[in-house]
């Protein structure tokens, strides 16, 4: 099981590490690039059109501004393409969501939060759980763990008042 996620810049790594952690957190093999719908148009659109057969089932698009990578990719892709709006100087991040999410009809990207880059992980972990039984465990244990997480909080908050 193998997610790909693209970003166009560099600057857009810290975001996209939480989304690294979380894969691996699941033991899902992770292959990073930064690849441009601008800069590097051509090699964004290589990697999309051969990413199924290097063994990649997801891939996620990571973007700030413009934001048009996770699209590209979609548009040449047949894999499922999950999108990361990064917040940029511009609009707070809003002007990528609308990039992200205002896709045409046919040409689908899940698109998470601005900067959402931990849900982006988890929803590329859902869709393998579709193949991959023993994802949709750790599935289960992982939410299981935060509904715990907070019971304890609540649990530490009653018993200061």
């Amino acid at each position: 099981m193998k997610v790909a996620i693209l970003m166009g810049s560099d600057s857009d790594f810290p975001i996209v590490e939480r989304c690294i952690n979380i894969l691996k957190k699941f033991g899902v093999e992770v292959e990073a690039r930064v690849l441009s719908a601008h800069r590097t148009p051509h090699l964004a659109v290589e990697f999309a059109m051969n990413a199924e057969k290097n063994g990649v089932e997801v891939i996620i698009g990571a973007a700030g501004k413009a934001a048009h990578l996770p699209g590209v990719i979609a548009g040449v892709s047949n894999l499922p393409v999950i999108g990361i709006p990064i917040k940029s100087s511009t609009m707070d991040g809003l002007d990528s969501l609308l990039s992200i999410v205002q896709m045409p009809s046919g040409i689908p990207v899940a698109t998470v939060a601005i900067d959402g880059a931990e849900n982006a992980g988890l929803l590329a972990v859902q869709m393998l759980s579709i193949k991959y039984p023993e994802l949709r465990e750790k599935m289960r244990q992982y939410k299981a763990d935060m509904a715990e997480a907070v019971v304890q909080k609540d649990r530490s908050i009653q018993t200061k008042y």
